[in-house]
């Protein structure tokens, strides 16, 4: 019943789609009008000629199918189909340019009139606009349309319609995780029906509020008897062996089959990605956040960002520069080694804001130790202009080279020197997880006032956090904040 309520489903889908296609069409035509024609009026006919439907409709709902858009997505969030609707916008584009020179280079050798003339012949400007325009408008439209249209769609399911209904083996822990995931996340309108213990038999009749109706002996005769739309399989690693042989008996039935890992939730992270390879499946545990499409988004906010931050701040830097070269004798930027991106070493820049000092000066320092991971508040190897920088964060500007340099992000947890690394990775669990994203001028732990001379643990918590839920949106809030808490903290001498 349900996988025809999804074909119906997917079929509708396609229909509105193409609905959204064609006003996007639609729009980028009458952009076309008004900037390159002058804003004519023409008939209805010359509207529906113009933006060509009859290559961008089917060239974009055959690049949705490959993208996996019309794949059933009830247990996925939003913003994966964002991604792709983004991805299979330009693969699009890119299709459809190629299919209006063909046919328009086409048309013109044999002396045929053809609609795709306008676009890509004759008038030349006009059909840059068209194209430009709608290039922006389909992703635009279509993700707009399908982010209302899932919104609808789980609140239809939170209110117990469109329900699919499943069963889930294992009644250990591991299944009762599976149980208490799939509650509490109602938007996907799951339905849990019933558990079948993993073991051969069992007396056990209940299992997180749902009945069990018997164990791995039973399966076949429970699962004609009380029929579900998908099971999943969520059996401890001591039942793995088991394994082979449940598949083999579920494929006897026509439901659909899900294998909940035994890894323990503490080390799992916010997206675990499974690939394949000749036939094996992989399940990649950790893996580079910002790689692939979103990895190229970061460097470009990052190059863009750096180079207008040199641009901008060029005059303060003129005028830091000479105030720290009068404050004291030495160098005017301080360099010194930190860990970024898989543990590779790089020298950061910072404005010099202590005094350079002599072993023997050292020795006249009470009470400070000069070697240690921060500076303290007081500490009077800091010059007067030093301390306002520090103050202010404005010692912190070279480091826009870096980020233009490629050796670090705007964003991301602040770098640190590869003893003190060596260190914390044995003291604190997980700490290394820093390192698989790019050291950044500001954070998330920083926004939120983590500074200089603060927790440890607090920071780390906050560093892992935005390591899990990296996003470039998250990036650019985080950019945002600092704007207003960033530059200046308490914490920060």
């Amino acid at each position: 019943m349900v996988k025809q309520q999804h074909q119906l489903f997917v079929t509708l889908l396609a229909l509105v789609d193409a609905v959204v296609v064609s006003v996007a069409c639609l729009a980028a035509w009458g952009v076309r009008l008004a900037v390159v024609e002058g804003g004519k009026r023409v008939g209805w006919d010359e509207w529906i000629r113009g933006p060509l439907f009859i290559f961008a409709i089917p060239i974009v709902l055959v690049v949705m199918q490959m993208f996996g858009l019309y794949r059933p997505r009830r247990d996925r969030s939003l913003w994966p189909e964002q991604g792709a609707i983004i991805r299979m916008s330009v693969t699009a584009m890119a299709a459809l340019v190629v299919a209006l020179w063909a046919v328009g280079n086409a048309a013109v050798t044999s002396g045929v009139e053809s609609p795709t003339i306008e676009v890509l012949g004759h008038d030349l400007d006009g059909g840059r606009v068209q194209l430009g325009t709608l290039a922006v408008l389909l992703p635009v439209f279509l993700g707009v349309h399908r982010a209302l249209f899932r919104t609808v769609l789980r609140e239809i399911r939170r209110r117990g319609f469109n329900l699919r209904h499943v069963a889930i083996i294992g009644v250990g822990r591991l299944g009762q995780i599976t149980m208490r995931t799939l509650t509490r996340n109602g938007w996907t309108g799951i339905n849990v029906a019933y558990f079948v213990s993993h073991h051969g038999s069992t007396h056990r009749k209940e299992c997180q509020g749902k009945p069990v109706l018997g164990g791995l002996d039973e399966l076949d005769e429970i699962l004609s008897e009380n029929r579900v739309d998908a099971v999943y399989l969520a059996l401890p690693n001591a039942k793995a062996a088991a394994l082979p042989g449940i598949l083999q008996q579920l494929q006897r039935y026509a439901v659909d089959v899900r294998i909940v890992p035994d890894v323990h939730p503490r080390f799992v992270p916010q997206s675990m990605v499974v690939s394949e390879l000749d036939g094996m499946p992989i399940l990649s545990y950790r893996e580079c956040p910002s790689a692939g499409l979103g990895g190229f988004s970061k460097r470009l906010l990052d190059i863009v960002g750096s180079a207008l931050g040199l641009i901008v701040f060029s005059p303060l830097f003129l005028v830091i520069a000479v105030l720290v070269r009068m404050s004291s004798p030495g160098p005017v930027i301080f360099k010194q080694r930190r860990v970024s991106l898989g543990g590779k070493t790089f020298k950061i820049y910072k404005f010099r804001t202590m005094h350079q000092m002599r072993d023997e000066q050292r020795e006249l320092l009470h009470g400070v130790d000069a070697t240690e991971a921060w500076t303290r508040r007081g500490d009077p190897r800091i010059t007067r202009i030093g301390r306002w920088l520090r103050r202010t964060s404005l010692d912190e500007l070279p480091q826009l080279l870096n980020v233009l340099k490629g050796q670090m992000s705007l964003v991301g947890p602040r770098p640190e020197r590869p003893e003190l690394i060596a260190r914390f990775r044995e003291d604190w669990r997980g700490y290394m997880l820093r390192q698989h994203v790019k050291a950044g001028m500001t954070g998330w732990a920083q926004v939120n006032g983590l500074r200089g001379d603060t927790s440890l643990r607090k920071r780390l918590q906050y560093d892992l956090f935005y390591v899990r839920h990296w996003s470039v949106w998250f990036d650019l809030r985080i950019l945002w904040l600092t704007l207003f808490r960033g530059f200046v903290h308490r914490n920060a001498h």
